[in-house]
């Protein structure tokens, strides 16, 4: 990726897509899926700063059909109302046995959306492609690039947001610096409830995301 040089200090975003959802979800906050993250992203960072280019990792599921439904009008949305990069991770199905019964269950583990991150991070650093990189996860897996991002390019910045109940003390003591997303800036930082393709066709903000919460 060529980044275009600037006087200011370029960020690069890295949003691990998953560990920002779940925190929403466990705090409840439904009504905020609906999120733009390169405006969330553009609000973490100074005034004097530029965001050139916003990159968000997750994998695409595949069942139930309802949150395939809702998770692909979104992630079309993103990529029409947004300038964001999406970066797709796979599951990986791993079978469980009940001892006592017998049962076979067959569970989807989502998997790569760390090494992905941890490859894009490292890339960039040493294209040198930003001056500070924002990461928008609370996983711990994530430490060692970090880490070697600091010790590697000391010049360079690594900044850890920590989503809603995704706060880790390892991978905060290994940034440079540590913020929260709070409440104000998911509120803040919402795409509009219609957003139109190029074709003319609306994509519609889910109907169960427009809930208070």
């Amino acid at each position: 990726m060529a980044v275009i040089g600037t006087q200011q200090p370029r960020v690069i975003a890295y949003i691990d897509g998953f560990n920002l959802y779940f925190g929403l979800r466990e705090m409840g906050w439904r009504r905020y899926y609906w999120l733009d993250v390169h405006a969330l992203a553009a609000s973490l960072i100074p005034a004097d700063t530029d965001l050139v280019a916003t990159k968000y990792f997750t994998t695409r599921i595949a069942s139930p059909p309802d949150k395939h439904k809702r998770q692909s009008d979104y992630l079309e949305a993103l990529l029409t109302a947004t300038p964001c990069e999406i970066i797709y991770g796979k599951y990986q199905i791993k079978t469980h046995f009940c001892q006592s019964c017998g049962f076979e269950e067959r569970i989807p583990n989502e998997k790569m959306t760390d090494v992905n991150i941890a490859v894009e991070m490292m890339e960039d650093a040493f294209q040198d492609n930003f001056d500070v990189a924002l990461l928008i996860s609370g996983d711990s897996d994530l430490t060692p690039p970090v880490s070697a991002i600091r010790r590697r390019f000391p010049e360079k910045r690594v900044v850890v947001a920590c989503p809603p109940r995704r706060k880790s003390a390892e991978l905060s003591a290994a940034a440079s610096s540590v913020c929260d997303v709070v409440r104000t800036k998911l509120r803040d930082s919402q795409m509009p409830d219609e957003v139109q393709k190029q074709d003319g066709y609306t994509i519609k903000r889910p109907s169960s995301w427009k809930k208070l919460g």
